[in-house]
């Protein structure tokens, strides 16, 4: 009997089942972003990358976070916005962040973009612009 291959391979990092806590920096650097600021960068990701962004996880707890995970090492070339909270090694404390399994219960983490063979990260330059013209046009309002 031949075995199917994955035409995406699972990372390293992502967990088999349930969700699990990763240290930023090591196999990815975040920027978490909270409540619908992080929903509205999410959803202009999606648009601009025709759904595929690479891995962004939402929590749905709390301050209800967004998580968009790049290329370990990429998150400290930018500068983040007020309200974009980047996340790497090197900072005054350890940052973690709660990654889901692909698949079955990950309450109250889940995917808003998984990572493929194809975009395994989020591509940072894209998402500083995106996340400056978000939090710009919310700063304008206010």
């Amino acid at each position: 009997m031949e075995r199917k291959s994955s035409l995406d391979p699972v990372p390293s990092w992502v967990p088999a089942s349930g969700h699990a806590l990763r240290y930023a920096g090591i196999h990815f650097d975040a920027v978490r972003i909270t409540g619908m600021r992080g929903e509205q960068v999410a959803y202009e990701l999606m648009q601009f990358t025709d759904f595929r962004a690479g891995p962004v996880v939402r929590s749905r707890i709390g301050a209800r976070s967004t998580y968009f995970l790049l290329p370990p090492q990429t998150v400290t070339a930018y500068r983040w916005p007020a309200g974009a909270e980047a996340m790497s090694r090197g900072g005054r404390t350890a940052a973690f962040v709660g990654v889901p399994a692909l698949h079955g219960l990950t309450w109250p983490l889940d995917w808003r973009s998984l990572p493929t063979a194809e975009t395994p990260f989020v591509d940072a330059a894209l998402l500083h612009e995106l996340t400056m013209g978000v939090l710009a046009d919310e700063a304008e309002v206010s």
